[in-house]
């Protein structure tokens, strides 16, 4: 099952405890002081992985809870940190902040009977832990219902600590000077970070390809890229994201990512909606991919309309990276009258078109089909995917837009 968006819980570990102690041997009268100090709690960090493909593993996991740090002893011994909770995404992953970040101190039954001359269970003698951080925490107060990003994993191997694990307490040891030889004081160690987060994949790829269902896009992948998708002569075989990678004459190769099919009304919810619509925002090129021959009775020109409209109401920005009109099944009959239609209805003036803010609306909710900004002029790419006719043209035309 393919996961690119889930809500997580992490928890940091606690800070150890400082310890009380007083060095006690043989023939040393008043040795003084050894408590040493409490251990780091863990943290829970994110790691970006190439060889991660989705968030299936935060799926099936979603709590990430790291340990405590050990309490300090003795003999100036101190506690040990404790591991790092490692959670490997995704690259492209987006981290969003989701109510606030809390540390909450939790009750504790740690009591050194050192601490005090007479001992007493239900006296607090610890101090609570000094802030001494060096960092900024995250923001702490979010109104409802808002999500702040905390992060944006984007290169292999980049690093974000998602919760911090709290320090350790100080020891007596630490408390000694000249005028105050025989400290009883110790710190509580500090309590770790406490969030939930939502985490979004948005898959880095160079080309978009976007299109109807049934329209070809899969066959055409496998064709152009060493991707292996299902192929099956029926609407909506594609149900994840596929990515593949084309190569060029010149060694040169980029990433393209095959989108499952749009279909009219799918900002409400029908087929399989916006769900997958987050994967193109990262895309320098848009392939729109064109059913010129009609084969599920649809026209091509509306389809073009139809899913400019889907992505302008999924994010109107999309509508301004460059895009690449291509027909496809140019070998049925119908593809030559139907292209003709289309290039009469929508226009025809370069292979490689940029919607400019004059040609667009100023507010998307004013959209409709059939607007200017719809019949952006293109040269219309002629390929049959299926008979690999026009293939090496739309390759040529890919690098040259992405130069």
């Amino acid at each position: 099952m393919f996961v690119d968006n889930v809500k997580i819980f992490a928890h940091a570990g606690d800070g150890g405890n400082g310890c009380v102690s007083f060095r006690r041997e043989k023939f040393i009268d008043r040795g003084g002081p050894d408590g040493g100090n409490g251990g780091k709690g863990g943290d829970v960090v994110l790691v970006a992985d190439r060889n991660t493909s989705d968030l299936s593993d935060l799926f099936y996991g979603p709590r990430l809870v790291a340990k405590n740090g050990e309490h300090g002893r003795g003999k100036n011994c101190y506690g040990r940190n404790a591991k790092d909770v490692i959670a490997r995404v995704p690259i492209g992953t987006q981290v969003y902040l989701l109510g606030e970040v809390t540390c909450t101190k939790k009750t504790t039954r740690y009591h050194p009977a050192a601490a005090q001359e007479v001992f007493d269970p239900d006296v607090n003698v610890g101090m609570p832990y000094g802030d001494r951080r060096r960092v900024a925490p995250l923001p702490s107060v979010i109104a409802e219902g808002e999500r702040t990003i905390l992060a944006d994993l984007v290169e292999d191997e980049q690093r974000f600590v998602l919760a911090r694990g709290g320090c350790g307490g100080r020891g007596n040891t630490t408390f000694k000077s000249s005028t105050h030889q025989a400290p009883r004081e110790f710190e509580y160690g500090e309590p770790g970070e406490e969030l939930r987060a939502e985490m979004e994949l948005k898959t880095i790829a160079d080309v978009g390809l976007i299109g109807f269902p049934n329209a070809g896009k899969s066959t055409l992948i496998s064709k152009i890229t060493r991707a292996h998708p299902k192929i099956a002569p029926y609407p909506f075989t594609t149900l994840t994201p596929n990515v593949g990678i084309l190569d060029f004459a010149d060694y040169g190769c980029v990433r393209v990512a095959d989108i499952p099919g749009l279909i009219e009304g799918a900002h409400t919810g029908k087929g399989l909606g916006h769900d997958f619509l987050r994967h193109i925002e990262r895309c320098r090129l848009l392939l729109v991919l064109l059913d010129m021959a009609g084969v599920d009775g649809r026209k091509p020109w509306d389809d073009y309309k139809q899913l400019l409209a889907e992505l302008e109401f999924h994010n109107p920005a999309v509508l301004d990276k460059p895009r690449l009109v291509v027909a496809n099944k140019m070998d049925l009959p119908a593809a030559k009258k139907n292209l003709t239609a289309f290039r009469r209805k929508v226009g025809q003036a370069s292979s490689l078109s940029k919607s400019t803010p004059k040609q667009r609306t100023s507010k998307p909710s004013q959209t409709r089909r059939g607007s200017p900004q719809m019949l952006v002029p293109h040269r219309t790419l002629e390929i049959s995917a299926l008979e690999s006719v026009g293939l090496e043209k739309l390759k040529l035309a890919i690098h040259k837009a992405l130069a």
